[in-house]
């Protein structure tokens, strides 16, 4: 049975930084729809040192969810070294499709088809799939197409994911400062060498009273137009789940490919909230006996990007294997991990070995 490696990655992070200050001017409202009495300025504050957020990136209003993974995905393939008519499916891993600049969604044509014609890609039998799962959706799309190589159907794919998430926020919630933009994309093929690539996977659906953790709904101030749907997340419900479930999840993924946490080299797991990693990340630890753990081994980029949902575990990726976050890079033989949890509620992780050589 063949197994699945990656040989290549991109990844776009638009150029507009924005910072606290964009919120400068901002009325916030809390979920009761009740308005917010304290300092727009001390509101900031305590969000960034709950979240460590500072600064997040948002698209060119010309720019589209598929323009920025159009970019990831030519960055992934002239990396991997193909002929981009050797891909034979293509996974988009999305939440929102395509978004204008008013907030309006588009799911027709699918991001993945409108991908694939950017791209140029003429084979009729290249098929494109969009995979909405929240933010766990790349790492799923990762896992899917691990399945297809291993199954025969398929022996290269493309997996991305990209948002533009800053058009689908509430103007007067505060999480809408956690949410940014962005775009990462892999190649992968089939090798077989069975002891490298995708070694394990595991995945997770809590569909129950979860459902209402992330969803769309209404602003939460009344006056504004109530028809227009925006991400409406319930922090204290979904830090809850994911320290509950995550770390558990996790184990169980690494324990299904024989392993130790002492094997694993860096864990790449998605970023909504800094605090939220860093106690899920202990936790898991403590379930190997544990107390402290060094924080290198799960780099963090959501200080300076925010949350770009399906994209940060890929950028994340993209920017360590190409060097371009100081102190981090991978190793030849070594073992990471992708992890995520999101709407839905999902949880997912995978464990993938480096072959020895190139990275």
């Amino acid at each position: 049975m063949p197994n699945t490696i990656i040989i290549g990655s991109g990844s776009y992070v638009p150029e507009n930084v924005i910072d606290g200050s964009h919120f400068a001017d901002a009325v916030f409202y809390d979920d009761n729809n009740q308005l917010i009495e304290k300092p727009t300025e001390e509101i900031i504050q305590k969000f960034v040192d709950i979240t460590e957020i500072e600064h997040r990136r948002y698209a060119n209003p010309e720019d589209f969810n598929s323009d920025l993974a159009h970019r990831a995905s030519l960055e992934a393939i002239e990396d991997a070294g193909i002929d981009k008519e050797e891909i034979d499916y293509i996974i988009f891993a999305t939440n929102f499709g395509e978004v204008d600049v008013n907030g309006i969604p588009n799911f027709m044509p699918s991001l993945s088809a409108r991908l694939k014609g950017k791209l140029g890609i003429k084979r009729r039998d290249c098929i494109n799939y969009d995979m909405i799962f929240g933010c766990p959706g790349w790492v799923e799309g990762l896992i899917l197409a691990d399945t297809m190589i291993k199954a025969g159907k398929a022996k290269t794919v493309l997996v991305v994911g990209g948002e533009t998430l800053s058009r689908v926020t509430d103007p007067y919630d505060r999480n809408k400062m956690i949410f940014a933009d962005g775009a990462g994309a892999v190649v992968v093929t089939a090798t077989e060498d069975s002891k490298v690539g995708v070694l394990a996977d595991n995945t997770l659906c809590d569909n129950g009273e979860e459902l209402c953790y992330l969803e769309n709904g209404p602003s939460l101030n009344l006056e504004h137009n109530q028809s227009q749907l925006f991400i409406r997340m319930r922090g204290r419900k979904i830090y809850e789940y994911a320290l509950k479930n995550v770390p558990d999840a996790i184990k169980a993924t690494i324990d299904k490919a024989g392993l130790d946490i002492s094997d694993i080299n860096k864990i790449l797991i998605h970023q909504a909230n800094a605090k939220m990693d860093y106690a899920m990340i202990g936790r898991l630890f403590k379930l190997y006996g544990q107390k402290d753990y060094d924080h290198a081994i799960s780099p963090m980029t959501i200080q300076q990007f925010g949350n770009s949902s399906v994209a940060t575990v890929p950028t994340l990726f993209d920017l360590i294997r190409k060097g371009k976050m100081e102190g981090q890079s991978f190793a030849p033989g070594s073992h990471i991990l992708f992890t995520s949890v999101g709407a839905g509620m999902n949880i997912n992780c995978v464990v993938y070995k480096f072959p020895e050589g190139k990275i």
